[in-house]
């Protein structure tokens, strides 16, 4: 019996034509809850059944843009089938990523004990 042989990265590497590919389509979307997302990562499963859309926006309500985009993943899907060659195209489930939202929240509670240091220490040294 023969195995077949995996390509090294192969999951990253069509994760990545993904996210290429349905950063296109979705520009083509008429719907007006989309208003241009940003997709950060997309994740496959192994056997290439289901992919994780992670994506961020810059205006637009988070929740109405993931329901928008879920309620287009067939549509992108069938985009995708068009444009890849390979011979699972994932089920595509976008999710709303709070990466940036809680790196910003962190940046600013991080200004704001070093302004309080910077406070405190010149106290000690009045």
């Amino acid at each position: 019996m023969r195995h077949k042989r995996s390509i090294p990265n192969r999951g990253f590497r069509v994760a990545d034509q993904i996210q290429r590919d349905l950063s296109e389509l979705i520009r083509e979307l008429k719907d007006p809850r989309i208003q241009m997302p940003t997709l950060n990562a997309v994740e496959v499963t192994p056997d290439y059944a289901h992919a994780k859309v992670y994506f961020s926006v810059l205006v637009g309500e988070p929740e109405a843009t993931e329901a928008a985009l879920n309620e287009a993943a067939g549509f992108l899907r069938n985009g995708l089938f068009k444009r890849l060659q390979i011979h699972t195209v994932p089920t595509l489930h976008f999710h709303f990523d709070r990466t940036i939202e809680r790196a910003a929240e962190l940046s600013a509670l991080i200004s704001k004990a070093n302004a309080q240091r910077a406070l405190d220490d010149d106290d000690r040294n009045d």
